[in-house]
This record gives C-alpha cells, sequence and structure tokens, in this order.
C-alpha cells in the first residue's frame, strides 16, 4: 500500500468518524476535513465523480459551519426561559439526561422546590440544549447547582445568555454569581468569570437603577 492509497484510506476514516461525533460543530468540522483530503485523492486517481461529490460535501458542510459560527453569539436564536423547580418539562429533561449530567456534574443531586430556586431553560427554537439550576446564598450570592448543555450544542457556549447576555440575575439583586463547585471541563474562565478555589464566580453590575 503506497502513501496514496493510505490518504484515501485517513480520509475515509475520518468521514466515518466523523459521522459518531454528537456535537454538532465537532462533526462538521471533522467532515470538512475528510472530504478534503478525498477531493485531493479522488483528484490523483482521477476519480471524477467522487471528487464531485466530496466537493459538494465540502460546500455542504462549510455553509452550516458558517451559519453556527455566526449564530453562537446571536441573541435571536437562543432564547433564556425560566420555569419552576417543580416543572414537569424540566424534570422530564433532568431524566433524559441524567447519565451525561452525572458525567459533568457528578456531585449534582436535583433541587426541591423552593421561594430561593431558579431554574433556567437556554432553548433554540423548540429544542432545549441547556438547563441551569440556582439557589441564593447570603451576601447577594446565586449559586449555580446545575449548568448543563446538550451534546449537541456543547461547543457553541449557549450558556454566555444567562450569564451575560441576559439580566436574570441583577434583576433579582445578585451581586455576583458562583459557579458549581466540582464540575468537570468548566468553561466559564470564557465569559468572564474570574477563578476562585475551585469554583469562578462572575462579578454582576448593579441593576439598572440600583444602588
Amino acid at each position: 500500500m503506497n502513501w496514496l492509497e493510505l490518504l484515501g484510506w485517513a480520509g475515509s476514516a475520518l468521514l466515518v468518524w466523523s459521522l459518531l461525533q454528537t456535537r454538532l460543530l465537532r462533526l462538521r468540522a471533522l467532515n470538512l476535513v475528510g472530504c478534503l483530503i478525498l477531493i485531493g485523492y479522488n483528484a490523483a486517481v482521477q476519480v471524477w465523480p467522487m471528487v464531485g461529490l466530496n466537493v459538494v460535501l465540502a460546500v455542504i458542510n462549510v455553509w452550516y459551519l458558517r451559519s453556527m459560527l455566526a449564530t453562537r453569539h446571536d441573541a435571536q436564536t437562543y432564547q433564556v426561559v425560566e420555569v419552576g423547580v417543580d416543572d414537569q418539562f424540566l424534570a422530564h429533561t433532568l431524566r433524559v439526561h441524567a447519565a451525561d449530567i452525572a458525567r459533568f456534574n457528578p456531585g449534582f443531586r436535583p433541587p426541591p422546590a423552593g421561594t430561593d430556586r431558579s431554574a433556567f431553560l437556554v432553548l433554540r427554537a423548540d429544542e432545549v440544549v441547556g438547563v441551569v439550576l440556582s439557589h441564593a446564598e447570603p451576601g447577594g450570592t446565586a449559586q449555580i447547582d446545575l449548568d448543563y448543555v446538550t451534546p449537541r450544542f456543547r461547543d457553541l457556549t449557549p450558556g454566555e445568555f444567562v450569564y451575560r447576555r441576559s439580566s436574570l440575575f441583577t434583576d433579582r439583586g445578585f451581586r455576583r454569581v458562583v459557579s458549581p463547585p466540582g464540575m468537570v471541563t468548566p468553561y466559564y474562565h470564557r465569559l468572564g468569570f474570574r477563578p476562585d478555589g475551585d469554583t469562578y464566580v462572575l462579578d454582576l453590575p448593579p441593576a439598572p437603577g440600583g444602588g
């Protein structure tokens, strides 16, 4: 087997591997690289129908990647909806994703209902892409109990719309937000949180009209 055949096999293997990805952004990026490799391989061996096929697939991947990257910070794409802590749809979402939630938030337990607790769903159209649960601590602190993003959207940071693109916490008089302790692969450093021991802290601006 020569290097050209190895290149073709590598491109094919990358295409197959891309289809096993649950994260949409990663799937499209890997698929695009695989298509580009196969364009070069099939052009070298002059299999033009396969060149054409992979060119079309590459264009489709580029189109989807541009759309994902262009809307990842778009407030019109993601909406944050507050629900009750005892909401049945929230409970269903937590049950469906329980194993994945435990993987990234090993200490999480569904909280009891209470007036000091809040629950938010992050939505894209009618699809749930994230869940944020929090409760009030003394000193104007909002303690996050759960910050979960579904696998398909994990590369697109929809959680920023809860912390930085809304007044969900400042309107309630909170002065800072504290991330869940022990969270696996936290992403808060990308949202302006500062490290504080095994957690991250976001200092909030005063609410409009507040002191």
